[in-house]
């Protein structure tokens, strides 16, 4: 069964959020620690902060491979704004962290240059948020399949 798509776009923004029972703090290093992000998306090298370019190993992608990351923004542990290249076009991602009651509210947002990417995009970036949510929780990581393409049809409505 396809997980529930969550995202939306607003404009050719790509929006979507999810919810954590921990501090604000617990998330962000689950976002920015390379051996957080190892659990989940993939281990990163060089030396963090704003202007700079550090490695990211994509270990869920084909090959797992390197794509160096710059580093935009890095307003702990608020908002973390970074761009990248690669084969399939330019990144940008901000990430913004908020406490909601004893919650935290994760929020991913990436400008698409046409609406249409929304199809192909957002069905990856449910999936890596969904890995975050597995790799905070301990639990079992879930399968792309379930995703892509079973959620496309989502992310094209009304694009």
């Amino acid at each position: 069964m396809s997980p529930k798509p969550t995202g939306h776009l607003h404009g050719n923004d790509l929006i979507i959020t999810r919810l954590f029972q921990a501090t604000v703090h617990d998330v962000w290093a689950s976002v920015t620690k390379p051996e957080k992000t190892a659990l989940w998306f993939g281990g990163w090298e060089g030396e963090a902060g704003p202007g700079n370019v550090i490695r990211l190993q994509l270990i869920h992608e084909k090959g797992q491979p390197w794509s160096n990351v710059k580093i935009e923004a890095c307003e702990a542990p608020r908002r973390l704004v970074v761009t990248m290249k690669d084969d399939y076009g330019d990144w940008r991602i901000e990430l913004t962290l908020s406490q909601v009651g004893s919650a935290t509210e994760l929020r991913f947002v990436q400008p698409l240059s046409d609406r249409k990417l929304a199809g192909d995009v957002g069905p990856g970036w449910e999936y890596y948020l969904d890995m975050l949510v597995a790799a905070r929780e301990g639990k079992p990581s879930p399968s792309f399949d379930d995703y892509y393409p079973a959620q496309k049809a989502h992310y094209l409505e009304g694009t």
